[in-house]
């Protein structure tokens, strides 16, 4: 019988309850950087955010200009759901990229198909005017092809394995001014002589007397 903690530190007894572990990739599987797949999946996001706000800051002063101008409550309507996406597709993106999760990403991704889905049924009967040279189908393939890319990169065993490692820690590096106190106070010594000294001995073009005016006159040969 034990009578003490160091008397049983060396037993093989089997502790009573197990932690599953949060990384389930195989052995040997390490990433010192994100896949090429995961990157791409991120970075096709955080391009599709940029791209959705350029193209709602153009619609918005176009719509806001139109003679015929949507109702406050529909344009706030639409704003708020514009930015909604833009937020969610662009943490989507980073979230890949950074290995906390994919679901955003995928999930926005499909929502994307179904509204395509649905604009392939609602389109053909609604009176939209359409691009010039380009079809229905080819706008609808388009529209498509973007999220469906997404899905694939997010899905390939690469990123899934990444994502499943998990994030990776913050790297803490020592604040430069902090280690290099001396050589940070003699760069700022010598920028305030530098600035008082342009200050001291810089040209100074002839000051105005009392009583006189400053001439705007500019003569030219």
């Amino acid at each position: 019988m034990a009578i003490s903690v160091f008397d049983v530190r060396d037993t093989f007894a089997r502790p009573r309850l197990v932690l599953p572990s949060r990384r389930t990739v195989a052995p040997g599987t390490t990433f010192r950087h994100a896949p090429v797949p995961a990157l791409l999946a991120g970075l096709a996001g955080i391009v599709q955010a940029v791209a959705l706000l350029a193209v709602a800051l153009h619609g918005l002063d176009a719509a806001l200009t139109a003679p015929s101008r949507p109702a406050g409550p529909a344009v706030a309507l639409g704003l708020l759901g514009l930015a909604a996406w833009i937020v969610l597709v662009a943490a989507g993106g980073a979230a890949v990229i950074d290995g906390s999760g994919r679901r955003l990403l995928t999930g926005v991704a499909v929502a994307e198909l179904g509204l395509v889905a649905a604009a392939a049924v609602l389109l053909p009967a609604t009176p939209v005017a359409l691009p010039s040279g380009l079809s229905l189908p080819v706008l609808l393939a388009l529209a498509a092809a973007l999220p469906v890319a997404k899905l694939l990169l997010a899905g390939s065993p690469s990123a899934v394995a990444w994502v499943a490692a998990g994030p990776r820690p913050a790297e803490r590096r020592p604040d430069p001014a902090t280690t290099h106190r001396v050589l940070a106070t003699a760069t700022l010594a010598l920028i305030g002589l530098a600035l008082g000294a342009v200050a001291l001995l810089g040209p100074v073009e002839n000051p105005v007397r009392t009583g006189e005016t400053a001439s705007t006159t500019v003569y030219q040969p």
